[in-house]
C-alpha cells in the first residue's frame, strides 16, 4: 500500500506502529507536525507545523518540559491551536494530492486529526483516537469542539485503545456504519522485549512511569509515598522522566522522603523493559487515560498494577484478580492500594500469571499489527 501518515514523528508511540508497515515494505509518507529527524527508510517525510509546533528542537521527546510548561503549553494550545489548523490543512492537503497515497492515517484527534480532515481529499481517511482526545482535550474550548466534532465525522474509519473511545467517538459524530478498530496505540507489546524475570522483585519496588503530564497526578502520587514509608519504611519508588523537574524536587524535598526515590529521566525505547522488570508494582495515577502503553508493558514485566479507576482502564484490570483501583487525586487511596499490593503476595503472584495471559490475547505486537493490516483493507473499501 502507499500510506500516508499524519503524525507527530517523535513520539515512539506511534513510530512503533508505523514501522510495522515500513519493514512489510508498503510505501510509507509521512507528514510530522513537529520537527524530527527519522534514521527509519521511508519514501519521504514533510514537516507540517500545527498549534505552534514549529518552535520545538527536532527530536526533542515529547513531555520533555517541565509540569508548568507543560500545562500553559496545554492550556494555551488548546485556546489558540486551532486558529492554526486551516493553514496547517492546506499545506497538508497539497502533500496529500502529490503523493496519492491508498489511505492517510493521523494518529491522534489534536491536531493531526484535525489537520487531515479539514485537509480531506477523498482518500480514506483512518483517525487515531488517544486516550485523553475525547476526555481532555475536546471538551476544553469551543473551537476544540468544534474542530473535535468535525474530524469524527469526516473519519472514514477509527483506531482506539479502548473501547470506551469507540463509544465515545460515536457520540462526537463518529458514523455507526463505519469500520473500527480497538488495539493498543503503539500496536502493542513485543513479548521479546517485555517479558518477566524468572524469579519476582521480593523487595518492595514502586515504579511510577508515567512521566510529567498534566493529567497525571504525581502531587497525589508523591503525597503517597510517606504514608506507605510509614507501614513498609524498606520501600523504594523509581519514578521515570521525572529526573530534574524542579516541581518534583520541591516536593521529595518537602516530604522528607529523598532517601526513598530514585528520578530517572526519559529512558530510551530499547532500555525501559528493564526498568520495569526491577519493580514490583507499577502504580499510573492518570485522572484521563485510554490504555496507557507505559500499563501493558510493565503488566508484561510482571509488575502489579495499581492505576486510576477509570472505564478504560476497568477493560484490562479487573481490581482484586489482576491489579487494584484507586482515585487518582487521593494520597490515601493510592497510599492504600500500594500497601495492599506489598502486603498480598498471593494477588501479585494470581495477577502476574493473569496479566501475561491477558498481554498475550489482547496486546501482543504481531497480532495486532495483522489485525491492523485487515483493517486498514476496510477501511479502503
Amino acid at each position: 500500500m502507499r500510506l500516508l501518515f499524519v503524525v507527530d514523528a517523535r513520539s515512539p508511540i506511534a513510530m512503533n506502529w508505523i514501522r510495522h508497515f515500513v519493514e512489510r515494505g508498503d510505501e510509507v509518507f509521512i507528514a510530522s507536525t513537529f520537527p524530527v529527524h527519522l534514521e527509519l527508510p521511508i519514501q519521504r517525510l514533510e514537516i507540517v507545523p500545527v498549534a505552534f509546533s514549529s518552535a520545538k528542537k527536532p527530536n526533542q521527546r515529547p513531555g520533555s518540559a517541565s509540569a508548568r510548561t507543560l500545562s500553559l503549553r496545554t492550556k494555551i494550545r488548546q485556546w489558540f491551536g486551532p486558529l492554526t489548523i486551516r493553514r496547517a490543512a492546506g499545506r497538508l492537503r497539497a502533500f496529500i494530492e502529490e503523493v496519492e497515497p491508498d489511505l492517510v492515517h493521523a494518529m491522534r484527534i489534536p491536531y493531526e486529526g484535525m489537520i487531515a480532515a479539514d485537509a480531506y481529499t477523498g482518500a480514506p481517511l483512518i483517525v487515531s483516537v488517544w486516550g485523553n482526545d475525547f476526555t481532555l482535550h475536546g471538551p476544553s474550548t469551543p473551537l476544540m469542539r468544534h474542530y473535535t466534532r468535525w474530524t469524527m465525522q469526516v473519519a472514514d474509519a477509527l483506531h482506539a485503545d479502548c473501547r470506551r473511545d469507540i463509544r465515545l467517538a460515536r457520540e462526537w459524530g463518529f458514523g455507526v456504519d463505519k469500520p473500527s478498530l480497538v488495539a493498543p496505540g503503539n500496536g502493542g507489546v513485543r513479548s521479546g522485549v517485555f517479558y518477566p524475570l524468572e524469579s519476582p522483585v521480593q523487595e518492595p519496588v514502586v515504579l511510577n512511569p508515567r512521566g510529567v503530564r498534566p493529567y497525571v497526578r504525581n502531587d497525589s502520587f508523591f503525597k503517597a509515598i510517606p504514608l506507605t514509608l510509614a507501614k513498609h519504611p524498606d520501600a523504594k519508588f523509581i519514578c521515570a522522566g521525572m529526573a530534574g523537574e524542579p516541581q518534583v524536587i520541591r516536593w521529595i524535598e518537602e516530604l522528607g522522603i529523598g532517601d526513598a526515590v530514585e528520578l530517572l529521566g526519559l529512558i530510551p525505547s530499547d532500555r525501559i523493559a528493564d526498568v520495569y522488570r526491577r519493580a514490583q508494582i507499577l502504580v499510573s495515577p492518570s485522572v484521563h487515560d485510554g490504555t496507557p502503553n507505559t500499563l501493558l508493558e510493565g503488566m508484561a514485566c510482571g509488575c502489579f498494577p495499581v492505576a486510576g479507576d477509570l472505564e478504560s482502564i476497568r477493560e484490562w484490570i479487573t481490581p482484586e484478580e489482576n491489579g487494584l483501583l484507586c482515585d487518582p487525586t487521593d494520597p490515601k487511596s493510592i497510599a492504600s492500594a500500594i500497601v495492599s499490593a506489598i502486603e498480598n503476595k498471593n494477588l501479585r503472584e494470581k495477577a502476574a500469571g493473569l496479566n501475561r495471559e491477558i498481554v498475550s490475547a489482547r496486546a501482543e505486537y504481531s497480532q495486532n499489527m495483522q489485525r491492523a493490516e485487515t483493517f486498514y483493507s476496510q477501511a479502503r473499501r
